[in-house]
């Protein structure tokens, strides 16, 4: 008997820029068959700015597809071929108005691998500079330092939600 599942085939369903999704038939090692959804999207790097005084620079705004207020890393989509590092030090200053000081790989995860297939890379800045270019206006309505272990504590409470700030937060407590 297989241990692996067999795929039968992939249908394109939707594409665009940022996203694929396609339905594929698979046979599991057991004989079951079944259609599975599959999201393909590029990967997305954030950062996570913390200063000298253990303080994180986190990005409040509305997340329409929860309806919720949350706050969160700056970051976004890769584009093309541009190095990640350098995307996840772009997104910080066009959605922050601040410049990271210096760039380190924290961690790269799937966050739902079962179905969708974007990888996260999280960079680890110690200390940032704020420019002279005000922030997206679209991108956040407040933009703050938190302690860190108040940024932890707003996990627990709600205000803090998306798996790469909370992978980050729980990261950076063994890190800085």
């Amino acid at each position: 008997m297989s241990t692996q599942w067999t795929i039968h085939g992939e249908k394109l369903v939707d594409q665009n820029r940022h996203i694929r999704l396609s339905t594929v038939d698979v046979t599991l090692p057991d004989g079951v068959s079944f259609t599975q959804y599959v999201v393909t999207m590029p990967p997305a790097a954030m950062t996570l700015v913390v200063n000298d005084q253990r303080e994180a620079l986190l990005m409040r705004r509305h997340r329409f597809i929860i309806d919720r207020w949350v706050w969160e890393l700056p970051g976004g989509y890769v584009d093309g071929a541009e190095d990640i590092e350098a995307a996840a030090a772009r997104e910080v200053e066009e959605e922050t108005g601040w410049r990271p000081r210096s760039m380190e790989h924290m961690v790269t995860f799937q966050p739902a691998i079962g179905s969708v297939d974007q990888p996260q890379i999280i960079y680890l800045a110690r200390g940032a500079d704020l420019t002279d270019t005000p922030p997206d206006v679209n991108e956040a309505q407040e933009i703050r330092w938190w302690p860190l272990e108040e940024a932890v504590e707003m996990i627990a409470r709600g205000e803090i939600v998306g798996a790469s700030t909370v992978v980050a937060l729980y990261r950076a407590l063994t890190l800085v």
